[in-house]
């Protein structure tokens, strides 16, 4: 809902950002306008100070993009009335500015800024004058209330007020602006203009513009869109050709992140050839690969600075195709079990100490001691065929055991119903498909690699699904279009943490589980680790896996079923905190969770509300 705008060094670094609100009533009570914290670096447009000899100098970003959308160049912008810093004036003298044309607002606060900078920059031989909008009103307003813009712009800068003493200096009368540099603009001039429009009642009578006017150079068409390149591409490299020049990039396979292109580029001509390992999207990695590069291939420097452009139009191509690919779901073969296989799954699951055997399998696959963590772990997976599973975070110090238990837990749950990873960006949840994540669980081995995404999941734990609308490429046209991104839940999240403190927001809405770290624990690991050296325990293993199939074929015969409860309203819970208003739903989901595990000893009841059918199982 803001149009944000950056301001770069000569070197291509973000020194400032300016943030301008372009949505009526957003965020109610924060600032319309928005800079950076501390001191204003870096100039806007620095490119124009070094090609132009006439500066149009406006108190504010938004006036001087309206300029340069109506084809005027040559101008920068100040930081607001006081915000003529030393940067400009650096600027203005190393690239030898004559004339500056200063276009703050025409207001009280307009003039007497432009009046008192006008002394300071003709003090050091620069020649100032005063662009007047009608009374009140400034650039972009201007331009908005008197068409055609450029023709009304031209107008004031042609009739722009000398400032100082005496006569002033010879300017050409029709002199054109420069158009100094052209970077692919984000929206057209008019769409541009008018979003950010200044919320000014046009006033009675404006000036119609005069004949003689300056001639504003229209915008250059846009560059075309280089066609693809021809790309050989293998499991470990890409190579790409563009004329005498090959270039090979190794390490492509490993950005799963569409923030980061860091790879490792080799570029040769001949016998000649230059190597280095940069991130392709940071400005300055780019610029002193391509100084280096064409000193050692003898090309121009200018060559090599549009072939990486071309190189990075193609590797983020093959990325976009990479990521798209990793997000896919895993094309899992359907699962059928044999009548032996069901019939032991069923055996189990109307076990009459169902429980108890449960615990038993733990036991025989290895994991001692933990009675209320396994059963809670195994409950909270088997949530996930409910409409609103819990979530759960094991937490110890390192090596107690928090990665045994996930994993034991994990383990009796079919591959097709979980998915685990090792860490994950803030933005890479949203990217996993629409329904890859339903009734399944979401395991992420140290919850130090979820920080990042951790608001992510919690919108996902609390609302059951996450949307997010973000900009990509028309894969036909290479427009930018706006694309919606959808993952449905619900989805049982199990982290493991070693951290003491627990971000609060994450922790009201997880079990959290706390691994034994005494000295008989121990103990009891010990006996199993020498245990599994014996006879006794090579069997042990492999009977193992035939307890985990038996397990995995009894969550497949889970149905995810409604739950009721005819005693909800007799149970009671404690209420001296309000986080136990999330507390009390896990406790009657953990009720719900034994009622699920149970259905194949409980008869399944039918209901009929609004036509539908609906089935379900009683605590």
């Amino acid at each position: 809902g803001s149009l944000v705008i950056p301001v770069c060094d000569a070197h291509g670094d973000i020194t400032e950002i300016y943030g301008r609100k372009i949505t009526p009533n957003l965020r109610a009570g924060t600032p319309l306008h928005l800079y950076l914290p501390g001191p204003h670096r870096g100039l806007w447009n620095v490119e124009a100070v070094a090609s132009s000899p006439e500066i149009i100098l406006c108190e504010a970003l938004i006036d001087a993009m309206t300029f340069w959308c109506a084809g005027y160049r040559n101008v920068t912008a100040a930081y607001g009335v006081e915000g003529f810093i030393a940067d400009h004036l650096t600027a203005f003298q190393q690239h030898g500015t004559e004339r500056v044309l200063i276009a703050y607002d025409r207001d009280a606060a307009g003039d007497a800024a432009a009046e008192k900078l006008a002394k300071q920059l003709m003090a050091v031989g620069i020649a100032c004058y005063r662009i007047q909008f009608p009374k009140g009103m400034d650039a972009n307003a201007y331009a908005l209330h008197v068409q055609p813009a450029a023709k009304a712009l031209g107008l004031v800068i042609r009739k722009a007020v000398w400032l100082g003493e005496g006569q002033p200096p010879a300017r050409p009368e029709n002199e054109p602006a420069v158009i100094v540099h052209e970077p692919a603009p984000v929206a057209t001039s008019s769409s541009l203009v008018a979003a950010v429009a200044a919320e000014t009642a046009p006033p009675a009578a404006l000036p119609e513009p005069a004949s003689g006017w300056p001639r504003a150079m229209p915008a250059s068409p846009l560059p075309s869109v280089p066609s693809p390149m021809a790309a050989d591409v293998t499991d470990s490299e890409v190579v790409l050709t563009l004329g005498e020049r090959r270039y090979r990039v190794r390490g492509l396979s490993r950005n799963l992140s569409p923030d980061t292109l860091k790879v490792n580029l080799l570029v040769s001509r001949s016998e000649a050839f230059y190597v280095d390992t940069l991130d392709l999207y940071g400005a300055r990695a780019r610029t002193s690969y391509a100084t280096q590069a064409a000193v050692a291939l003898g090309v121009a420097e200018g060559v090599m600075q549009a072939d990486l452009g071309r190189v990075l139009l193609q590797l983020e191509t093959l990325q976009d195709a990479q990521i798209r690919k990793a997000l896919e779901p895993t094309a899992l073969v359907a699962v059928t079990l044999s009548d032996d296989e069901r019939d032991a799954a069923l055996t189990l699951l109307q076990s009459p100490n169902l429980l108890d055997q449960i615990l038993a399998d733990f036991e025989a696959c290895g994991v001692v001691g933990e009675r209320t963590n396994k059963l809670i772990g195994y409950l909270a997976a088997v949530s996930r065929k409910l409409a609103t599973p819990l979530a759960v975070v094991v937490q110890s110090t390192s090596a107690a055991g928090k990665s045994a238990l996930m994993e034991a837990v994990l383990a009796f749950v079919p591959e097709e119903e979980r998915l685990r990873y090792s860490a994950m960006t803030g933005q890479s949840l949203y990217y996993l498909g629409q329904h890859q994540l339903k009734h399944k669980i979401l395991a992420i081995a140290e919850e130090e690699g979820v920080r990042r995404a951790a608001y992510a999941l919690k919108l996902l734990q609390s609302e059951g699904e996450l949307t997010m609308a973000s900009t990509g490429k028309d894969p036909v046209t290479g427009n930018l279009v706006t694309q919606e991104y959808r993952v449905e839940g619900p989805v049982m999240i199990f982290l493991t943490t070693t951290a003491i403190e627990i971000d609060e927001e994450l922790l009201n809405r997880c079990l959290v589980l706390t691994v034994d770290e005494g000295r008989e624990q121990t103990q009891a690991i010990h006996r199993r680790q020498r245990t599994r050296r014996t006879l006794d325990g090579l069997l042990a293993r492999e009977e193992r896996t035939a307890v985990c199939t038996r397990q995995q074929n009894a969550q497949r015969l889970l149905r995810p079923l409604a739950v009721v409860n005819p005693y909800a309203d007799q149970l009671t819970f404690m209420d001296d905190r309000t986080r136990t208003r999330r507390d009390h739903e896990k406790y009657l989901t953990l009720i719900d969770t034994i009622a699920l595990l149970h259905q194949y000893q409980r008869p399944i009841r039918h209901t009929v509300h609004r036509g539908r059918e609906i089935e379900y199982i009683e605590v």
